[in-house]
């Protein structure tokens, strides 16, 4: 990896890190629904990481997670999702597919064998809708274990999902009753 790409991913997660967990880190507040201001966040991250309009609309379009969003003018920016703190991305509440999956380490099976799935520090389980990505997702946790959720079955007894606009499905919990371990 350049020099260049590497102090991009290190900006790219410090953007995250204030987007979704500590705008307070650069003295910057969101609004009810994520947003930042652009030049406010820019002006905050340039204290520690260099940042100016035309790199973190790279950061943006270039994100393989589509981890943010501008809003039409480019003056707001806002993570997608996985927030810790409550704010309303303005989700949209969707029918899920038959079976969605969560890929997790090995080292959380037995707590997630045992209350299911939960949120933690976020505001969402997240799910994915292919076992691919749910394997990449549960390889950055160590040894990988995939689990199917019957998504569709949640839904039909009252569970709410939301698809978030970069395509993570989103629910608060998921029962033990509702997974598959692969």
């Amino acid at each position: 990896m350049h020099e260049k790409d590497r102090l991009m991913t290190r900006t790219s997660k410090y953007i995250s890190l204030i987007l979704r967990h500590k705008p307070e880190t650069i003295g910057i507040a969101l609004d009810e629904h994520g947003w930042a201001d652009v030049n406010a966040l820019i002006e905050g991250v340039n204290k520690t990481h260099p940042l100016d309009l035309k790199l973190l609309e790279r950061i943006v379009a270039e994100d393989e997670k589509q981890r943010y969003s501008f809003n039409e003018d480019h003056t707001k920016i806002r993570a997608n999702q996985g927030h810790s703190m409550q704010v309303d991305v303005e989700l949209k509440e969707v029918v899920p597919p038959e079976v969605l999956f969560h890929g997790t380490g090995f080292k959380y099976t037995s707590s997630i064998d045992a209350q299911g799935l939960k949120p933690k520090t976020r505001l969402y389980v997240h799910l994915s809708k292919d076992a691919g990505t749910a394997y990449k997702v549960g390889s950055r946790h160590g040894r990988p274990v995939i689990y199917t959720v019957l998504s569709r079955q949640m839904h039909e007894d009252g569970f709410r999902f939301y698809l978030s606009q970069n395509g993570v499905y989103l629910t608060k919990e998921v029962p033990v009753r509702y997974l598959v371990k692969e």
